[in-house]
């Protein structure tokens, strides 16, 4: 049995789109210096998904290289979203320019599935504005219909699978869609390298060897919804909402309420062994006005994911409302500029009352695993909570969590990210320190300084005739260091080793830059880092 008739309409490269860098150049759009999106002009130079940044740029040495902003591409995406509540009101997003819907009631009202399609390029294309192509899909489940919009150009129209066509459409496709790397890298070492070789495996054997999550992929590549259909509607008690005395005028009281609310929503699924994979956000402001979107996804929603989806579709609408103002008036409902993402929303009757969270599909959860001895093994989710809470109090972006990166100096190793960006409750492959692979000629050898100082400290390093020792070209020093002065202090060096030097992107003519560090223990018990960079020295960092 194969999928509900649904629709998906993608803007493909969204995060590229929102960069505001036309497609037609070379863009692509990286977190934890891995490309996660790449506009055609960049794919034509061999830039691809997955790829480090430096090899995009190695391959592409005039690729503009954008952080990725997952807040900002929801805020933009508010418009196409709403665009389609005319054609129906169930309409879900499941990601950032990924939108659609059943096609059970639109295709009996619009006469068929092309008329329909046909339809929601008429409402969509204005929006976009010609920013970006359009890729519409139609087929027997949520998954197929994604495949299709994807595998198919703006220029020929809809892809529409036939009725009960979708495991023929899937059969030939890699099974890398799936978008699992785990369970992808285990298939394709056993053989299984297409959708329909792995849709051929028994349910059961799939199950005993994948578990749960395997056998979610499974229904996928059969053509078939994530999840069994389930005709119950959720009890109304499991809704959750969040009334706003005085109404809330700023976003990031809404979003500490929702994720209060989302917290509260996974207590209350949990307690009968359910887990939500559809859910909808239902917003009312002062004025009467209520805004519903439907989010999907093919797993169980956490905490963290109903809680980052309330906030994108709280961003976007109120942001919206305030442009669609301000086009009216020529001024927003304060008198001020419309800047995106502000966090100042209107104090009149755009102030937001009550929010609610519905879970308007769910499934028997599948339980959590606990450890050997008992105790619980699921403290990256305890973790995000925590985390959660923060950000309410602090704001989305003021909780940071580390992840390792490419350089040379220890300050360039690590960088702090939101913790909003990433899924605390997943694996994070490039926290751990294996994570960057790839050689840095002239980097600092371990072990790392405990502590980098903000501001490097100017000093003199002096040889043993008080004279200045320098690194020549070929990263040699002139004489053997003995001392160490700075401002008001001065240290005798008992022990050192390097320099290391490194020649900075030399094909970069503004940011070149020579470099040489070297590791110096004092007569004090106490060691640092020092680094010199046009003939001045200076302690970038101290190991004690």
């Amino acid at each position: 049995m194969t999928g509900a008739r649904s629709l998906a309409a993608r803007v493909p490269d969204w995060p590229v789109v929102v960069s505001g860098i036309p497609l037609d150049e070379p863009v692509a759009v990286v977190r934890a210096n891995r490309v996660l999106a790449t506009s055609p002009a960049a794919r034509a130079e061999g830039v691809e998904v997955g790829q480090r940044r430096r090899e995009a740029q190695s391959r592409c040495p005039d690729v503009a290289i954008v952080e990725r902003d997952l807040e900002r591409e929801a805020r933009r995406f508010e418009p196409v979203a709403a665009c389609l509540e005319d054609l129906t009101p169930l309409v879900e997003v499941s990601m950032p320019g990924l939108v659609g819907f059943g096609m059970r009631g639109p295709s009996r009202y619009f006469g068929g599935d092309e008329p329909v399609a046909d339809r929601v390029r008429e409402a969509i294309e204005p929006v976009l504005d010609g920013r970006a192509p359009l890729h519409i899909g139609v087929a027997d489940g949520t998954f197929a219909a994604s495949l299709a919009s994807r595998h198919r150009r703006a220029a020929d129209g809809a892809a529409i699978v036939e009725v009960d066509g979708s495991p023929a459409f899937l059969a030939g496709l890699d099974v890398g869609l799936l978008e699992r790397p785990e369970l992808c890298d285990v298939l394709r070492r056993l053989g299984l390298r297409t959708l329909g070789a792995f849709a051929g495996l028994s349910a059961a054997d799939v199950l005993g060897r994948f578990g749960e999550d395997g056998l979610v992929a499974h229904r996928l590549a059969r053509g078939e919804d994530a999840h069994p259909p389930d005709l119950r509607r959720p009890a109304p008690d499991l809704a959750v909402s969040w009334d706003f005395d005085p109404p809330a005028d700023r976003l990031d009281q809404c979003a500490f309420a929702a994720k209060a609310l989302a917290d509260e929503l996974d207590l209350v699924l949990g307690r009968r062994g359910l887990a939500c994979v559809r859910l909808a956000v239902e917003a009312e402001n002062a004025g009467g006005e209520v805004h519903r979107r439907l989010w999907r996804h093919e797993g169980a929603l956490s905490p963290s994911a109903v809680a980052d989806r309330a906030r994108w579709q709280l961003d976007g609408w109120l942001h919206q409302r305030s442009v669609d103002h301000q086009r009216r008036t020529g001024r927003d409902r304060t008198g001020q500029a419309v800047e995106p993402g502000d966090t100042h929303l209107d104090t009149g009757p755009g102030a937001i009352t009550r929010l609610h969270l519905i879970p308007d599909q769910v499934v028997a959860a599948t339980g959590r695993q606990l450890g050997f001895w008992g105790g619980r093994s699921d403290r990256g989710e305890q973790v995000g909570r925590a985390v959660a809470r923060l950000q309410g109090l602090l704001g989305p972006d003021a909780v940071t969590v580390p992840e390792w990166r490419g350089g040379r100096g220890p300050d360039e190793r690590i960088e702090l990210v939101p913790a909003a960006v990433v899924d605390l409750a997943e694996a994070r492959p490039a926290a751990a320190a294996g994570w960057v692979r790839e050689p840095w000629p002239g980097s600092v050898p371990s072990p790392l300084p405990l502590s980098v100082l903000p501001e490097p400290e100017p000093v003199a390093l002096l040889d043993i005739l008080d004279e200045p020792v320098v690194v020549s070209g070929r990263g040699e020093a002139s004489a053997e260091p003995v001392r160490i002065v700075g401002r008001g202090w001065r240290a005798g060096i008992e022990g050192w080793v390097g320099p290391w030097a490194a020649d900075e992107r030399w094909w970069d003519p503004l940011h070149h830059r020579r470099r040489a560090r070297l590791q110096v223990r004092l007569d004090d018990g106490s060691a640092c880092l020092l680094v010199v960079e046009h003939q001045q020295w200076m302690i970038e960092a101290r190991y004690d």
